[in-house]
């Protein structure tokens, strides 16, 4: 437990170093699009360990880890020439993940903030996918639990359900074997969330 505890203390640390640089940026990008500024903190913890450089090996860049393709829509759609430079980074981050919530305006606030994570991470394609399953089990596809549960049941092994799903046979953005890095990804930012919102809020 003491372990634990210091690990949180090393995370709030960095964060509020990372809040604290960005911290300005962040505010008036997620005040004009409606985000929380202390959840924004938390995803771009998660992402890029707030290096503006950061760059994975599929290709995603900056603070909010923006994938090429979302990139070059998000530039569009903002009006911005680029999205690599820490401010335009960040704007189109917190941009997509208001975008991407109003998908799941009918859900609870809670299952909202964790669906919306999860199509940052996944693709909301996916979640639209893991929803089409829930549904077809007699689960309530607006919340995260549901969800949650759809999610492994997008790999091949589950063909024979696709076919009761999608008259394609399959799950419409293909199949999916990546899911517990989705929903760890989700768990850490929710926990990391909670850390830092009584940290440095």
């Amino acid at each position: 437990l003491a372990g634990d505890a210091d690990v949180q203390s090393v995370q709030i640390q960095s964060v509020s170093a990372g809040g604290e640089k960005f911290a300005p940026v962040v505010r008036k990008y997620a005040e004009k699009f409606g985000v929380d500024w202390v959840l924004v903190l938390a995803v771009m913890q998660q992402e890029s360990r707030f290096d503006r450089n950061a760059l994975s090996h599929k290709g995603a860049f900056g603070l909010m880890q923006i994938m090429p393709q979302t990139r070059l829509e998000l530039e569009e759609k903002l009006g911005v020439d680029e999205t690599l430079t820490p401010r335009n980074n960040i704007k189109a981050g917190i941009y997509h993940l208001k975008r991407l919530s109003r998908s799941f305006s009918s859900s609870s606030e809670e299952d909202q903030t964790r669906l919306t994570l999860a199509a940052y991470n996944a693709g909301l394609s996916r979640i639209f996918d893991a929803q089409d399953v829930a549904a077809h089990l007699g689960e309530d596809p607006r919340t995260w639990k549901a969800v949650r549960a759809a999610l492994p049941l997008l790999s091949r092994r589950y063909y024979t359900l696709h076919q009761q799903v999608w008259a394609e046979g399959q799950p419409r953005a293909g199949y999916f074997t990546d899911w517990r890095q989705t929903t760890n990804y989700v768990d850490r930012i929710v926990e990391n969330f909670g850390h830092y919102d009584v940290a440095i809020r």
